[in-house]
C-alpha cells in the first residue's frame, strides 16, 4: 500500500486495487478515514497510522462511499482493530452488513474486460462484515473536518455518497467520478448511468479545489471547474 501526502492533514492510501483517504484533525486529535479498502487491509492502514505518528485509536470513523468489495472490505477488521464506527447511506447499509445482496452493475460492453482483471485482483472470498453501520441520508453533516457534509450520489450504487467538507475545499467523490488515462471521467461499473452522469453533475457544482476519487489520481487545484469542464451538456464520456 502506498501512502501519499495531499494535504499535511489529508493522506491518500493506494491499494493494489482502488484508494483510501485519511484526514486528520489536528485540534481534536482524531482521524476520519474514507473507505477502507479491499479485505485484508485493517493492518496496511494501522502501520500507515503509525508511520504518521498516530495511533489506531485515533481513527474515530469510517465513512464508506458505497458498498463495492474494494471499499468496505477492510471497514469491519479496522474497525474491531481501531473501535471506529462505521458509517454508510441508508440504502448501502444493508448490503455491507450482509443482510441483502447488492445489485450488480449493468456492464457496457467495453467494461467487461475491465471489471474481469479487477476481480482477479481482489482477495479471495467474502470479506468480513462490521457488525453496526450507522445509517447517513443526504444533507447529514459528520463532526470532522469543520463539518462534513454528506451528499447521497446514486447511480454507481443506490446508496452511494460523496462526502464535500466546504471549509477546507475538499471533496471525497467515492466511484461517482474517476480519473482515467484521458481525464476526468464518470465512474465505471454502474447501476444506472443515467442517474451517475446526474450525480456527476451534482458534484460538479460544489465548491472544491481537491477532488479525491475511488480510483485515479486526485485533482489537486481548481477541481470544480474540472468537474464542470467534464460534465458537459452531453454528460461525462462513457470510455477512460
Amino acid at each position: 500500500m502506498d501512502v501519499i501526502e495531499l494535504l499535511p492533514r489529508l493522506h491518500l492510501l493506494r491499494f493494489p486495487v482502488g484508494q483510501a483517504y485519511l484526514w486528520h484533525d489536528p485540534d481534536t486529535g482524531t482521524s476520519t478515514l474514507i473507505d477502507a479498502g479491499p479485505p485484508g487491509s485493517d493492518r496496511p492502514i494501522a502501520d500507515a497510522l503509525t508511520t504518521l505518528g498516530r495511533s489506531p485509536a485515533a481513527v474515530r470513523r469510517i465513512v464508506l462511499t458505497h458498498f463495492h468489495e474494494d471499499h468496505v472490505g477492510g471497514a469491519a477488521e479496522f474497525a474491531a482493530l481501531s473501535g471506529a464506527e462505521v458509517l454508510a447511506h441508508r440504502l448501502d447499509a444493508p448490503v455491507i452488513r450482509g443482510e441483502l445482496p447488492g445489485p450488480p452493475p449493468v456492464f457496457e460492453e467495453w467494461e467487461l474486460p475491465i471489471h474481469a482483471d479487477v476481480s482477479k485482483r481482489l482477495p479471495l472470498g467474502d470479506p468480513v462484515r462490521p457488525d453496526r453501520v450507522t445509517e447517513l441520508s443526504d444533507g447529514d453533516v459528520l463532526d470532522f473536518g469543520g463539518g462534513a457534509r454528506i451528499v447521497h450520489v446514486p447511480g454507481h450504487t443506490e446508496g452511494s455518497v460523496a462526502v464535500h467538507l466546504p471549509s477546507y475545499g475538499v471533496l471525497f467523490t467515492g466511484d461517482a467520478v474517476a480519473q482515467g488515462a484521458g481525464g476526468v471521467i464518470l465512474g465505471v461499473f454502474n447501476v444506472d448511468r443515467d442517474r451517475a452522469v446526474a450525480s456527476f453533475r451534482r458534484l460538479a457544482a460544489l465548491d472544491a479545489e481537491l477532488a479525491c476519487f475511488g480510483h485515479g489520481d486526485p485533482v489537486t487545484a481548481h477541481a470544480s471547474r474540472v468537474l464542470a469542464n467534464s460534465a458537459d451538456v452531453h454528460g461525462p464520456p462513457r470510455r477512460p
